[in-house]
């Protein structure tokens, strides 16, 4: 399992933003749905995730609410706003051209 400790070319913010595209979820919520949806293959750290939900709540990308937790804990609950929909479109193209873009220099035979 690789574990997501630093953010590579917006990769935390990319995957948070899709997280809660499908729903508004706590933190755990979202790490674990990282999780899941890779197949167990990414792992996102507490100390990389709240910073990231931190900056993408200060860009106005996400918005946070209290409220309870499936398990009646307390906890803060992330959403996405208009402007995170627009991003994360505009961001799903950044990180689709980049990896074409890696995908070609990897592929490229010797000159």
């Amino acid at each position: 399992m690789a574990k997501l400790e630093r953010d590579h070319y917006g990769t935390i913010e990319l995957l948070v933003l899709k997280a809660l595209s499908w729903n508004p979820s706590h933190g755990f919520g979202i790490s674990r749905w990282i999780e899941t949806v890779s197949g167990e293959e990414l792992n996102l750290q507490e100390g990389s995730l709240y910073p990231a939900l931190y900056r993408l709540e200060a860009e106005g990308w996400i918005a946070a609410e209290w409220g309870v937790s499936d398990n009646g804990r307390r906890a803060k609950f992330y959403s996405l706003t208009a402007l995170g929909r627009r991003m994360l479109r505009a961001e799903e193209n950044r990180w689709r051209n980049f990896v074409a873009t890696m995908g070609r220099v990897l592929e490229a035979a010797k000159p």
